[in-house]
């Protein structure tokens, strides 16, 4: 062994460290592993950042905007909205078809995607169905794992496994090679998970406050030109919509009592209770005039003019503004402190209007607190969070203010049409059939996707940079220097060589065992990305040492990085419901774990019967 050999696995032992014990953030660990194969003398200049311009990168990078596009045109909720008739069915049922629904998006287009989606409506199926999420977010997180393993896009693991079997044998594996091994994989899982979901978790505490699904209180007047007009509130978008609760209706100030049959008319006030995802819908379309104050005649009273917005017939003329949404909190010596929303619209500054107030205390039993009279329920407390809408230029006002805080800053721009949404789909359908049918490689077919979302101005450019998980790019360009390190230095024909001593004599289904579980294992505790760059390579190696066709090699290794099922650090999306306080390491550990030694049995027997 040489001193090259020995500096490789030291360095792949720190990374292995620093990513188990998350001692620095995935992009710092990253440029950490260039900086020292650099300066060690594994890997040139060039090949130190080749993984910049690497094609599984850059098609990885394209499938994240395509995702991106998806989710801002409302086209992955749009999928899964039917889940709301799940609220009849048993809770088991439930959780299999949100499984099996979960994992058939996922396998087009990005897990994490799917997943956060999937969080916010299984909230809402929580709230106003009780089905509980402890029964369905880790199922769905499994699910988009193994759907994301069937097909060569599912996962940028499976892009990643492509790139280096074409580097290393010059053959690719087709889009839909190994699908049928993966849904097989999806099927036992899904029957393993109905068997222990009683084991799962009933309890949802903090799904709420982890993910931004806490309401707003707002008063909205129906714009004369609203299609709500002459519709009872039964059957309105209001009463169905789970994420929306009517608190008061008034009328010629006077409150009206809340029931499904009351008509909606022009000029009718509504104080609501909802989402910021809802609160933005509804400006887009037009159906409220939102600075309509309905206690005083604010365009008389005003220290600025106010123009009424939302309506249809403004849209194009509010289109040209630069308006934002500021999220702020309310200080201890605040001057709005006492004010109610509509006494705020005198006192803040021109061309910003309070839309919303987040209440500090929670509130519970909302449909039975109408609060007919009650004009307290919207005054604002210090510890309130207000949503304002205001140009961007007056965005400092708010940040320099002393007894203010700017929590978050949204985007002002309304939700996309239907149109735009069902182009989202239309160009994923496209990028998929282009990919799928070989008129072009994937990344030549995503490539031309991600351009037809820019072209038909499906996603913006700046949206783009905002949402890309920019730590996964750069953990892709770290890890496939340390992949290119590995050969320089002879690192993995050293691996193979005492990996074909240990296997030697061995039949071949005990070699794909082993190389199926050494991945697996490793992928556990290492990103499931970095696990395929470091092993891939070392399978090709041992096929061509033991004479075989490298292919059930390549799979092995693929499928295995995937199936981090045991613990919650080696894939995003478990990590992602692991942080919500819903679960605890031996869920993972024991459903995982059952189901990573059941996949491992039935891997290496499918795969050895390849050879």
């Amino acid at each position: 062994m040489t001193w090259e050999i020995i500096l490789v696995f030291l360095i792949i032992l720190g990374v292995i460290l620093l990513f188990a014990f998350e001692i620095f953030p995935i992009d710092k660990i990253s440029f950490c592993i260039i900086a020292v194969l650099l300066l060690t003398g594994l890997v040139s200049p060039e090949e130190a950042v080749s993984g910049f311009s690497n094609k599984a990168v850059i098609t990885i990078l394209c499938l994240m905007i395509l995702a991106i596009g998806l989710e801002e045109n409302g086209a992955i909720s749009w999928l899964a909205k039917g889940l709301k008739v799940l609220k009849n069915w048993p809770v088991v049922l439930a959780m299999l078809a949100v499984m099996l629904i979960a994992g058939s998006i996922s396998a087009f287009v990005s897990s994490t995607a799917v997943v956060i989606v999937f969080i916010k409506i299984v909230a809402e199926l929580k709230e106003k169905y009780q089905l509980p999420p402890g029964k369905l977010l880790l199922p769905i997180s499994f699910a988009s794992i193994l759907g994301g393993s069937c097909t060569l896009m599912g996962t940028s693991t499976n892009l990643l496994v492509n790139n280096i079997s074409s580097r290393y044998t010059g053959e690719k594996l087709g889009f839909f090679e190994f699908s049928l091994m993966g849904i097989t994989f999806l099927g036992i899982s899904v029957g393993i998970i109905a068997l222990f979901y009683r084991f799962l978790p009933k309890d949802a505490k903090g799904l709420s406050d982890k993910y931004d699904l806490d309401r707003y209180l707002m008063t909205l007047t129906v714009d004369p030109e609203s299609s709500l007009i002459g519709k009872e509130l039964g059957d309105s978008f209001m009463f169905k919509e789970s994420g929306i609760t009517i608190l008061r209706l008034t009328r010629n100030r006077m409150d009206q009592q809340i029931h499904k049959n009351l008509q909606i008319k022009s000029g009718d006030v509504l104080l609501l209770h909802c989402s910021l995802e809802n609160l933005q819908w509804m400006r887009g379309e037009g159906y409220f005039e939102e600075d309509v104050d309905h206690l005083d005649d604010l365009e008389n009273k005003s220290d600025y003019p106010i123009k009424k917005v939302g309506s249809k017939k403004d849209k194009a003329e509010e289109e040209e503004k630069t308006d934002v949404l500021l999220e702020l909190i309310l200080l201890p010596g605040s001057r709005f402190i006492g004010r109610t929303l509509e006494q705020l619209r005198r006192m803040i500054v021109p061309r910003a209007i309070p839309l919303a107030v987040n209440k500090r205390k929670k509130l519970t039993n909302l449909k039975n607190r109408l609060y007919q009279n009650n004009k307290e329920f919207t005054r604002l407390r210090v510890g309130d969070r207000l949503l304002i809408q205001t140009d961007a230029s007056y965005v400092p006002n708010f940040e320099n203010s002393n007894n203010l805080a700017v929590l978050n800053q949204f985007e002002g721009r309304p939700p996309s049409s239907s149109y735009k949404r069902n182009l989202s789909i239309i160009i994923l359908i496209g990028t998929i059939i282009m990919a799928a049918t070989g008129i072009f490689e994937v990344m030549t077919s995503v490539i031309t996707g991600t351009l037809a979302m820019l072209l038909f101005k499906c996603v913006e450019l700046n949206h783009i940079y905002e949402k890309i998980n920019w730590q996964i790019i750069f953990l892709l360009a770290g890890m496939i220097p340390l992949g290119i390190a590995m050969t320089n230095a002879e690192a993995d024909a050293w691996i193979t060589k005492e990996l074909l001593q240990f296997m030697d004599g061995q039949k071949p289904m005990v070699n794909i065992g082993i190389l199926f579980l050494t991945t697996m294992l490793l992928s556990g505790v290492v990103s499931n990305n970095a696990t395929a760059i470091i092993m891939a390579p070392i399978g090709i190696s041992l096929a061509n040492g033991l004479a075989l066709d490298p292919k059930p090699f390549i799979l092995a290794v693929m499928f295995a990085a995937n199936f981090s099922f045991f613990t919650p650090l080696g894939y995003q999306t478990n990590a992602l419901i692991f942080s919500m306080g819903i679960y605890k390491f031996k869920h993972f550990a024991i459903i995982g774990g059952v189901i990573s030694v059941v996949l491992w049995i039935v891997g290496t027997l499918l795969l050895s019967s390849m050879l």
